[in-house]
């Protein structure tokens, strides 16, 4: 009866073995399914994988420092960008890598958006990060909701790092966003209308209820 035991404890252990390797296969699966599905949403992102050492550009102060933005690796194809979306990072804290690695554990290739704009807590205040999708001239991953695809596909994507929910961005931040994005709807032709909130065009919170909103409309209508 011992070996009876034995051998019933052998074959239970045998099965419990094989049930644990088919749950854990199982597993690995699915997360593997979910991590292809969250790398299908940004499958038009740069394929380079190593697109994660973007390069930054310091804040100046000259009057026409801004243009540098620019100057591109890649030629920018003819009425390619037709709206520019404005967000935040969510967190008072904020660098490129940081960033970077946010948006990477969300499933997409690397920094999302085009421009981030710091507030002095991990990046220069109003310092501006020129991200790899822009120099490159890849398609973004900055913009939720029905209409995200075609958003990150003709939408300039610049995120002001802070938490605009919380509380208010720095003068030198919205200075400097009003300077970017005079520039980038002045070079690319982008009209008024089409200068967006992340919020006016997605169910999310972004930028924030502290954000100038009023204030910048009155800039950007100004321009017409």
């Amino acid at each position: 009866m011992a070996r009876d035991r034995r051998m019933q404890t052998s074959q239970t252990s045998q099965h419990v073995g094989r049930r644990s390797k088919v749950v854990w296969a199982s597993l690995v699966g699915s997360m593997t399914a979910v991590t292809m599905l969250l790398l299908a949403l940004d499958h038009d992102s740069p394929a380079r994988l190593d697109g994660l050492a973007l390069p930054a550009m310091a804040a100046t102060t000259g009057s026409t420092s801004i243009e540098a933005v620019l100057e591109t690796r890649q030629a920018v194809p003819p009425g390619q960008w037709r709206a520019i979306v404005i967000d935040h990072t969510g967190s008072p804290y904020g660098t490129p890598t940081s960033i970077d690695q946010q948006h990477k554990s969300q499933g997409l290739r690397g920094l999302g958006y085009d421009f981030v704009i710091g507030n002095g807590e991990g990046m220069g205040d109003g310092e501006i990060h020129v991200g790899e999708r822009w120099l490159e001239q890849q398609p973004g991953a900055h913009t939720a909701g029905p209409q995200g695809e075609w958003y990150n596909r003709h939408a300039i994507g610049i995120a002001l790092v802070g938490d605009g929910s919380r509380r208010g961005f720095s003068d030198a931040q919205i200075s400097r966003l009003i300077d970017l994005v005079a520039t980038l709807a002045q070079e690319y032709d982008i009209p008024p209308e089409q200068i967006v909130l992340h919020s006016d065009v997605a169910a999310v919170d972004g930028p924030g209820r502290y954000f100038p909103a009023a204030a910048l409309r009155e800039q950007v209508d100004s321009w017409r």
